[in-house]
């Protein structure tokens, strides 16, 4: 990340983005303008951090590498732009792959990275490392993941039903994370399914522990990414605790983020799903939070040349391996793409590519003159289906705390939990 990146990532950050309303940062994408009222929002302080407008980028597991965050970064406010969940006992392991998403570019402000464990002492020396190596300004706590995986070993969104397991992570990160002044924060979900709703205690409990704010996610485990969350329960957390609370879920356009300050009184919006290959979704969000009423309208020629800069930030993130890169951005590449009439050759070719040559001449096959399609505006994005069954140790929801049993399968060295 040195040299030329360096040099245009910061010119682009100061520059671009923020002194004209064609607000594309690399291609003068044109806009279009959305009716909204003006929401109040305002800056929230993290413990020595000052976030002046709170709107954060959620960590997600193979997307929001340091390549995703900076050009979301660059359409964005001054915001959170959080890298995708670290295993603790990954990190503690120094597993190459755990190392390589804790890196960040020059140009991110605020370092922002996300843990994960079930072990409180794994936890603490991966918090540990974080702090004596300098490598973040901000960590946070993942108690929201609903994946069968990490579920299924007690983590995620499963943690906070077991009181004293979820207390002692935050106890232990805050200790030693305070010791460098660095703020801490939870993820949570509203529960594992509505006969048990853990989000108010866990809120109680973050706060009690330190933490410097907590996002919910208004979905119970059981839902995992179906239906419509309830923003009610953000609004029930926000009255129910004094450290402010950011909402998350089904945030897909500008309007929502404004919609979900108002209902709830939130103090920031989570962004996930939505910005998935939308990144310019930021932009928009820090229009409409500014009180104006500019829109992002790419055609697909402007959104062509963000997947050219995405590709050639990839390849930088993976060391100058091209074959990496296009593989880690095909995924990106079909949500760029999606609602697009391009058909299904097109498609599969751009997953069949294997370097930046591939990649750029498939760009070339494109009507760079189509319109981002109107159905596809503002709508759900990524992953929208229910959980089929919630996955969980045996007997999890039998107590409310961990038994002496429980505790050691659960902290048995499983290879797994070391994978990144």
């Amino acid at each position: 990340m040195e040299g030329l990146f360096v040099a245009e990532t910061k010119e682009t950050v100061l520059n671009a983005p923020h002194e004209t309303d064609n607000l594309d940062p690399r291609t003068d994408a044109p806009a279009q303008t959305s009716a909204a009222e003006p929401v109040t929002i305002s800056p929230v302080q993290l413990g020595p951090i000052a976030v002046p407008t709170p709107v954060v980028l959620s960590p997600m597991a193979g997307v929001t590498n340091w390549p995703f965050r900076v050009i979301c970064e660059e359409y964005g406010p001054d915001g959170l732009y959080v890298a995708e969940m670290i295993t603790a006992r990954a990190l503690v392991a120094r597993n190459p792959k755990a190392l390589r998403l804790c890196h960040f570019a020059p140009s991110e402000k605020i370092r922002s990275l996300q843990l994960y464990g079930v072990n409180p002492a794994i936890v603490e020396q991966a918090a540990r490392i974080v702090v004596d190596e300098n490598m973040a300004d901000h960590v946070d706590l993942n108690f929201g993941c609903p994946v069968p995986k990490v579920t299924r070993r007690g983590g995620g969104s499963a943690l906070p039903w077991k009181t004293d397991l979820f207390r002692e992570i935050i106890q232990r990160v805050v200790r030693v994370c305070g010791e460098a002044n660095i703020p801490v924060t939870a993820k949570i979900r509203v529960g594992i399914d509505h006969e048990h709703e853990t989000f108010l205690e866990a809120g109680h409990i973050a706060q009690e522990e330190g933490c410097a704010a907590v996002t919910l996610h208004a979905r119970t485990t059981a839902e995992y990414y179906g239906g419509h969350s309830d923003w009610s329960r953000i609004g029930e957390l926000v009255e129910a605790l004094n450290i402010p609370v950011f909402g998350n879920g089904d945030i897909w356009g500008a309007d929502d983020a404004l919609e979900m300050v108002r209902e709830t009184g939130c103090a920031g919006v989570a962004i996930g799903r939505g910005c998935q290959g939308r990144p310019w979704l930021f932009a928009d969000i820090r229009h409409a939070f500014a009180g104006e009423e500019t829109r992002v309208d790419p055609t697909l020629g402007d959104v062509c040349r963000v997947i050219m800069r995405h590709a050639q930030l990839l390849t930088e993130f993976y060391d100058g391996d091209e074959r990496m890169a296009v593989h880690d951005l095909r995924k990106h590449i079909a949500w760029y793409l999606k609602g697009f009439p391009v058909g299904g050759s097109t498609r599969k070719a751009f997953m069949e590519c294997e370097s930046l040559a591939d990649v750029e001449r498939e760009i070339t096959h494109l009507d760079p003159a189509m319109r981002f399609p109107e159905r596809v505006k503002d709508k759900p994005r990524g992953r929208v289906r229910f959980a089929k069954k919630v996955h969980l140790p045996y007997g999890w929801l039998d107590s409310r705390t961990t038994t002496h049993e429980e505790r050691e399968t659960l902290f048995g060295d499983d290879p797994m939990d070391a994978e990144y």
